[in-house]
């Protein structure tokens, strides 16, 4: 009878403790949350693209769009660090016992204006030592260098004389004879043509008038 009750007794108690595992494990889990949100510019708010939205510790995190916005799945108690060039970290942490699925912000980034010092490069010491190098040097002339043989005016016009015509000055060449056969057509440019008389209406509308004030008739002291 004692052992009957006694192994009543240890199935009571394995079984609670069966019962009581998943509760424990259930309290232990943390909710997993959809993190979303803007992030914006100081008083502005235009979104800022390109920012690093991330958890340090689990090393996960994604970046915003375009417009600024981003969207991620974090755990409650986590803290997400929100960076971008240009401005200081700001840090949101979801509280640990926050139960609902989904947590939205609006972060308000301030610009962090960072000025570099002044960095100047010498291949000396000091500046003085510099300034001495440089008034020391004799830089070298100019005649019978080489550049001065290639810019020699002999050898340029040689040059220019014996040069075949490039592709470009060719169809240069072609452009302006188009042109100009084109304004001979429509008269003005200069042809063959344009200083004969005949061909000219003012040169014919004064000989009708010469010739109705007889201006070409013959007179008595005309010798021809």
């Amino acid at each position: 009878m004692n052992s009957r009750r006694f192994l009543l007794m240890l199935s009571l108690v394995v079984l609670t403790g069966m019962l009581a595992v998943p509760r424990a494990f259930a309290q232990g889990k943390r909710q997993v949350v959809q993190f979303t949100g803007i992030v914006a510019s100081g008083d502005s708010l235009l979104g800022v693209p390109g920012a690093s939205v991330y958890v340090p510790k689990a090393g996960r995190g994604t970046t915003t769009n375009a417009y600024g916005y981003f969207s991620m799945a974090v755990l409650a108690g986590d803290s997400i660090v929100i960076r971008s060039l240009g401005y200081r970290n700001q840090t949101v942490v979801i509280p640990t016992d926050y139960q609902r699925q989904s947590f939205s912000v609006i972060i308000s980034l301030k610009e962090d204006a960072a000025v570099l010092p002044e960095v100047r490069v010498f291949p000396y010491t000091t500046e003085q030592a510099f300034k001495r190098a440089f008034l020391a040097m004799k830089p070298a002339g100019t005649e019978g260098s080489s550049a001065a043989d290639n810019l020699n005016a002999d050898l340029m016009r040689r040059i220019l004389n014996s040069q075949p015509m490039g592709a470009t000055a060719n169809f240069r060449q072609t452009m302006s004879q188009q042109q100009y056969n084109f304004e001979r057509r429509m008269g003005t440019a200069p042809n063959p043509y344009s200083n004969n008389p005949l061909l000219n209406p003012f040169s014919w509308l004064q000989l009708i008038k010469q010739v109705k004030n007889g201006d070409l008739k013959k007179k008595a002291s005309d010798d021809y």
